[in-house]
């Protein structure tokens, strides 16, 4: 059941939360153990909180917190050993608003130390010799193999978009400031997001919708069942990049028919380093103390990101805002007379090994202008692990976006393409 379904049938009485529970406590106990998705997860805690669920639009729904997002009753340790059995006040405003929906909290997924570069131990559901991608690791991987049916990850460069299509889930990178973050482990106020996750686009609208405040992006609303209509789009490779994969994309754009190619702008391959840039000096005043406090107790990749930003100045900050508002007044020369864009959502599959989550180099310019991005399943690549393609859209436009992604489901799915199911 999708987690709608059982939303439905949890707030009519036709199921109990308790009894959703077990079932996905007894697949947690399976393939938990595997996987390492969670960084806390307490069967008894679990069985409390169903009891107390409450009705609302997420009602019964298994649910997993990434680490980085506070949370009164489980410990929030940022991924980082700095931090060992911290406890929060209170959750998290985004938090507040899924419990208050109803939806049972899993745990704590797995992050990267600070959602940096330094990786947990969860493997990837498909082929636990991969990455699952990062920093969302454990949200990523848990939906993909289906230990929850939502939950929340993040996003500074890529880190909920990129673990999402490794893993076979949908996600969205917001718009900025429409999903609260205060009460998220900061490393850019200019970057940072929200990135609701979910097995499938409606899921994820019915999510987006909970976490925005926002009833009209229900997908009862936005994104009825049925054929929805395409609107029109173009197909944008950003980046050169020989070493990606673009037959996923390929194949999605044969399929959905309406494409046509965008050319890439002077100005597109800059945007790089002025993420980075506006990255390193804002993320060296967020991380400062850690740095300066709990520097022993990093891990040596998180060293490494700290030491890149030594000689970060404020001129180079200015310099890479200067350019995403230059890029901002010419979002034209991107989307032309289309709606939106499509693009992979990385550059193929997850790699092997786990020293590294996977490049973000598809991510890093539309988070950096604010661009609204949903990653949906678009089957698999030569390995047989999973693939997206990233629809983006201009800032503000996040419920056209979400409709939208659900008419490209809607296509791939009756095409035959969709992620199967992970472990």
């Amino acid at each position: 059941m999708s987690a709608r379904a059982i939303a439905k049938a949890v707030a009519s009485g036709k199921l109990r939360a308790e009894a959703v529970t077990e079932i996905w406590l007894d697949r947690i106990a399976t393939v938990e153990p595997a996987l390492r998705a969670f960084i806390h997860h307490a069967p008894d805690q679990v069985r409390a909180l169903a009891v107390s669920a409450g009705q609302g639009p997420l009602a019964g729904v298994p649910f997993g917190i990434k680490d980085v997002i506070d949370t009164a009753d489980m410990p929030t340790g940022y991924g980082s050993a700095a931090y060992p059995g911290w406890q929060p006040c209170r959750d998290a405003p985004v938090v507040h608003l899924v419990r208050r929906a109803g939806a049972v909290m899993m745990g704590k997924t797995v992050s990267t130390e600070f959602a940096t570069a330094a990786p947990g131990l969860t493997v990837n559901p498909f082929d636990a010799a991969r990455t699952p991608g990062g920093s969302s690791s454990g949200t990523a991987a848990a939906l993909g193999a289906g230990l929850i049916l939502m939950g929340l990850g993040t996003q500074t460069s890529g880190s909920t978009i990129r673990p999402a299509a490794y893993c076979g889930v949908a996600a969205m990178k917001p718009s900025p400031r429409l999903i609260e973050t205060f009460g998220v482990k900061p490393l850019s106020a200019t970057l940072d997001v929200v990135g609701p996750m979910a097995r499938d686009v409606r899921d994820l609208a019915l999510l987006v919708s909970v976490c925005m405040r926002r009833a009209e992006l229900a997908p009862e609303t936005l994104a009825p069942d049925g054929l929805l209509p395409l609107e029109p789009m173009g197909l944008f490779l950003p980046v050169h990049d020989p070493a990606a994969d673009f037959m996923p994309l390929e194949r999605a754009a044969s399929i959905l028919g309406s494409v046509t190619f965008r050319a890439v702008p002077g100005w597109w391959e800059g945007l790089g380093s002025a993420q980075d840039d506006v990255f390193a000096w804002e993320a060296s005043a967020s991380l400062g103390v850690d740095r300066d406090l709990h520097w022993e107790q990093l891990r040596p990749e998180t060293h490494a990101f700290l030491r890149r930003h030594d000689g970060i100045t404020f001129a180079r900050w200015q310099e890479g805002i200067a350019a995403r508002d230059r890029a901002l007044a010419d979002l034209d020369a991107v989307f032309g007379d289309a709606d939106f864009v499509i693009t992979p959502s990385a550059p193929g599959e997850a790699p092997l090994g786990h020293a590294k989550t996977g490049p973000a180099t598809y991510n890093i310019r539309w988070t950096l202008l604010g661009c609204p991005c949903v990653t949906v399943p678009a089957g698999f690549g030569p390995a047989g692990l999973p693939v997206g393609i990233q629809l983006v859209a201009r800032p503000g436009q996040d419920a056209l976006l979400l409709r939208q992604a659900a008419a490209v489901e809607d296509r791939l799915r009756a095409a035959g393409v969709e992620a199967r199911p992970g472990v």
